[in-house]
């Protein structure tokens, strides 16, 4: 058992390797069900990304943010950033972590997993965590013309209707009832696109038209409702 009474979980001679080699970078590790964590500062976040690349982790499975803003027992920066590596001959797996303040940018991991471009993006997107050397360091899931990041545990909750590239959008409350099947349609059309986004335009639904409950194309079934799609 750890000294937090959590059982003590199967560390390999892997992970252990790289726990012994990280040490000398000031790493602190931290035992978890799941496995071991080495928390690193943000200074030496890409020497130990490094080590571990040669220790034999060559798969990056994720690269994740925490905002700790909500948690009472939190102490320290307000974000984390979580990066699980994977020996795939070894078949073991450990984690890397970094605690950041706000506006504290961390050096990017791609040049030793190329994968991370894509994870590295996300996080700074939902959270707004910046990684300096990133080859292309822009948005993944919102909008380019959404503000605002909103994994942050202070983003404001709330309901807007959604653009789409096409000019589609979805309205909550429709999308809501079609999905009960209270109505059949759950887009609405208004043409053109987001601000700022060059797009193919894609011809409206008919309201008569199948997907809006109307009358079957030739040779064709009556649409179900939109609780049965």
């Amino acid at each position: 058992m750890s000294a937090a009474g959590i059982p003590a979980p199967r560390v390999g001679p892997r992970v252990q390797a790289l726990g012994d080699a990280l040490a000398v970078l000031g790493a602190q590790r931290l035992d978890q069900l799941a496995g071991a964590y080495f928390v690193v500062e943000p200074d030496a976040l890409h020497d130990a990304a490094s080590t571990a690349r040669e220790q034999g982790f060559d798969l990056l499975l994720d690269v994740f943010g925490i905002d700790w803003l909500t948690y009472p027992q939190h102490r320290g920066p307000r974000f984390s950033v979580t990066y699980h590596v994977h020996s795939i001959d070894a078949n073991e797996r450990c984690w890397l972590r970094v605690h950041v303040d706000d506006e504290v940018a961390l050096p990017t991991v791609t040049d030793l997993w190329p994968a991370a471009g894509f994870m590295e993006r996300e996080v700074y997107d939902l959270y707004g965590i910046a990684f300096v050397g990133h080859p292309d360091l822009r948005k993944l899931v919102t909008p380019e013309d959404f503000e605002g990041h909103p994994l942050r545990k202070d983003f404001p909750i709330g309901e807007s209707p959604t653009l789409f590239n096409d000019g589609r959008f979805l309205d909550p409350a429709a999308f809501r009832a079609g999905m009960i099947g209270i109505s059949s349609g759950r887009t609405g059309w208004v043409g053109g696109a987001r601000r700022g986004v060059t797009s193919n335009a894609i011809a409206p639904v008919d309201d008569d038209s199948p997907a809006k409950g109307g009358s079957p194309a030739k040779g064709g079934s009556p649409a179900k409702s939109g609780g049965d799609a």
